[in-house]
Parts: C-alpha cells; sequence; structure tokens
C-alpha cells in the first residue's frame, strides 16, 4: 500500500515537473530570434516576454503558464482520484518546473502565472479572488516582483483557510522560498533604481527612459 501511493506522488511530481519544464516564453523568443534567459529581465516568462516581444505575446505566454500548470493538476487529479494531494502534487511540481526547467538548464521564469494555475484547477472563483488580492497589491507597490513573491505565500494560506486541507496548503507552500529566492536580483534593482515598474505595461518609454534603457 505504501508503495503504492509512493509511486503514485512520484508519478506525479514527474507528470508535472515535465509539462512545467515547457517555456512558451522560451519558445516565442525561439520564433522572435531572441533568448529570454539573456536578454531583458533573463527569465523566461511572461512578463520579460512583453518586455521583449510585446503586450499580446505576454498574454499569451501568461495563458500557456497558466493552464500547464492547471493541467497539471487536472491530469494527476485524474489519473490517480485516491490520492487527495494528487493534483495539488502535480501542480506544484509544474510551478516549480517553470522556475528551474531541465530542458533550459533549470533557468526558467518566475511562477506568478503558474500560481495562477494552481487557484484556477482547484476553482475558478478562487483565481478570481487571487487576482483581485494581486491587482490590489500590484496598485500599492507597483512592482510584479513583490506581487509575485507576496502571492506565494497567500496562495496556499488562504487556500487553507477555505478548504481546511492544510497538507495541501503546506504542499502549495513549498515553492515560497525558491520564488523569493529567485526575485533577490529583481529587489536588488528596485534598491538600485533599475527594476521596470508594473506602470511598464501602460508608459512603456517612459520607463525604460527611467532605467536609462531608452530605446
Amino acid at each position: 500500500m505504501k508503495q503504492t501511493i509512493l509511486l503514485q506522488v512520484l508519478s506525479c511530481v514527474v507528470i508535472g515537473y515535465l509539462l512545467g519544464s515547457i517555456s512558451p516564453s522560451f519558445l516565442i523568443g525561439l520564433v522572435k530570434g531572441y533568448d529570454p534567459r539573456r536578454e531583458g529581465s533573463g527569465n523566461a516568462g511572461a512578463s520579460n516576454t512583453v518586455i521583449m516581444a510585446g503586450k499580446l505575446a505576454g498574454l499569451l505566454v501568461a495563458l500557456l503558464d497558466i493552464l500547464k500548470a492547471a493541467a497539471s493538476w487536472w491530469i494527476c487529479q485524474w489519473l490517480f482520484p485516491a490520492l487527495r494531494l494528487a493534483g495539488i502534487l502535480g501542480g506544484v511540481a509544474a510551478l516549480l518546473g517553470h522556475l528551474f526547467p531541465v530542458w533550459l538548464r533549470f533557468h526558467g521564469g518566475r511562477g506568478l502565472a503558474c500560481l495562477g494555475g494552481l487557484c484556477l484547477a482547484h476553482d475558478p472563483k478562487f483565481l478570481l479572488m487571487m487576482l483581485g488580492v494581486a491587482l490590489l497589491i500590484g496598485i500599492i507597490t507597483n512592482y510584479v516582483c513583490i506581487v509575485t513573491v507576496s502571492m506565494s505565500a497567500i496562495v496556499p494560506i488562504c487556500y487553507g483557510f477555505l478548504t481546511a486541507f492544510w497538507l495541501g496548503a503546506a504542499v502549495m507552500a513549498i515553492p515560497v522560498i525558491p520564488i523569493f529566492c529567485k526575485h533577490l536580483v529583481n529587489f536588488r534593482r528596485i534598491k538600485s533604481g533599475d527594476e521596470l515598474r508594473l506602470s511598464f505595461l501602460f508608459n512603456k518609454q517612459k520607463e525604460l527612459e527611467r532605467i536609462g534603457r531608452a530605446e
């Protein structure tokens, strides 16, 4: 029995990680002729795709990143319905695969869209609630990195209170430290005044001029 559960857990982790390691940002970069790991903000995610390829491309990447995390949850839940943690394990593994993709030498994105995928997989209403919280933090701070790090802790806490499934919430909290570590460079750029603000989405030229990268 224990061996069966262990095999199911490992299967969820492997499935989720491999799906999460697929990088839409990198694939779009290949088409456009750049490597998101070496240009822009230096990460293979939606925010850097906005910087390098525009808003529509960034939106596409965000949607695909949301879906790959949600799909990992749903697939694992479908494969192992008796394992209550199956979906969460698959979704969290996908998020970790996004952060550290094996196909890209473990240099991936920062995880905000995949967090959204976990929320969507649990309940679309939960996604809308967490989106509202994220927007509020974004408006107050004006930095995507603060939104991502904050939401990595807020999502599992809210999930725990809403479901009372605290083991699941604890698994969802596993990416908190990796996400924080991935954003240390962003916090250093905030301190030095070189980090792009969220307002880049609405006033690109002004933000580039502010950090000395005017086009």
